[in-house]
């Protein structure tokens, strides 16, 4: 704040005063100005999702500052030449000893409006980095970085940067669960099996991911947010744009439901629609429909049809999307298909155009259609 007003003082009142409405400009124009800018880098191939997150807003603010500090210099040229050659010397004196000081006092504002902005994007993006700080692994930059954000919030000022800020709730609610994944490893399984990232778990990004013993133990370790970002498999999914779009527009509806969920394990959204999730086949209570459905079986048709739905269906499992996607998998009817509701915990399945009949008793759903008979537990 001093070195502005020492620069404003030099300046002069009419450059300063163009600086500070271009500050506020800036911070206006920041965000749409960036959007046009990311775009550019993505047509420039710039994949780094951090880059493209945090650099167009910037250099969009930057640029709408210097247009405004370039339309300032015709107009002191203006002024200047009038007062020095138009007005008089008892006028220029007077007008220098004004400009000066009025330069001088719009410079303490400028001073502390780029104090503000710099506060927020230190409070905006250590709202992240401290959630996911590693001080032993994280290099001394991003240290400091979280440093200036825990320091900004102990002494309050984390209030006038909050006051300013135009980032929507589902930015800090998205930091907030990326810190508790991060933070909890043991919660893999749990975000594995939330109902809305159901379809995501079957693209092949995931399964590949899902598979990778190396991300794992990184992630268990506790290794820094960076180098789990450039692993092969993260980077490959961070690098798909359409990909991207699709987890945000997966995650950002679902926050405050996401985050409930992987703290208690219920999902107040999803849970009511009890055919959701994943079901792994259930071999004891197959025989037992097997049974019901043909009396007459003798003990020996009945383990030899054990033996083979064991041999036949061992890795078989069912799994229903929100988006009433149904999917059977390892079986010899798999296939992919929809599901609709047909009642009270009574469903309609079409899979690989068979329709089949699903029923859902307590944590068991069973299947039925012409020559299939199966039953399934809810995985966890």
């Amino acid at each position: 704040m001093a070195a502005l007003a020492g620069l404003g003082y030099r300046q002069g009142g009419v450059r300063v005063a163009f600086s500070l409405i271009g500050i506020f400009a800036a911070a206006l124009l920041a965000r749409p100005i960036g959007k046009l800018i990311r775009m550019l880098m993505v047509m420039l191939g710039v994949k780094n999702i951090i880059l493209l997150g945090v650099l167009p807003p910037i250099v969009g603010f930057i640029l709408v500052s210097l247009c405004f500090k370039a339309g300032a210099l015709p107009v002191h040229h203006r002024i200047d030449v009038h007062f020095k050659y138009h007005a008089g010397d008892l006028r220029l004196a007077l007008w220098e000893r004004l400009h000066h000081r009025l330069g001088l006092c719009l410079g303490f504002f400028n001073g502390f409006a780029y104090f503000v902005v710099i506060s927020w994007v230190i409070y905006a993006l250590s709202y992240w980095t401290v959630q996911m700080a590693n001080p032993s692994g994280d290099p001394w930059t991003l240290n400091l970085f979280n440093r200036l954000g825990k320091d900004m919030s102990a002494s309050g000022f984390s209030k006038v940067a909050r006051a300013v800020d135009p980032l929507p709730e589902s930015y800090y609610d998205t930091a907030d669960v990326g810190g508790l994944i991060y933070n909890n490893p043991l919660l893999e399984a749990r975000v594995a099996h939330y109902p809305a990232f159901l379809g995501l778990a079957e693209r092949p990004e995931f399964q590949e991911l899902g598979n990778d013993k190396a991300f794992i133990d990184m992630w268990q370790r506790g290794e820094p947010i960076l180098n789990l970002m450039n692993h092969p498999p993260v980077k490959k999914i961070l690098e798909n744009a359409d990909l991207v779009s699709t987890i945000r527009g997966l995650v950002i509806p679902n926050l405050k439901d996401l985050e409930g969920y992987l703290t208690t394990g219920r999902s107040e959204k999803y849970d009511p629609e009890r055919i959701l999730g994943k079901w792994d086949f259930d071999l004891a209570y197959t025989m037992v429909m097997v049974r019901r459905a043909k009396p007459n079986l003798t003990a020996n048709d009945m383990l030899r049809q054990r033996h083979e739905r064991a041999r036949t269906y061992a890795q078989t499992s069912f799994v229903a999307t929100p988006e009433h996607q149904a999917i059977l998998k390892a079986a010899p009817q798999a296939g992919q298909g929809e599901w609709k509701e047909d009642g009270e915990n009574k469903y309609q399945v079409t899979i690989s155009g068979k329709q089949l009949t699903a029923s859902i008793e307590s944590e068991r759903l069973t299947l039925r259609g012409e020559g299939i008979e199966l039953a399934f537990l809810r995985e966890d």
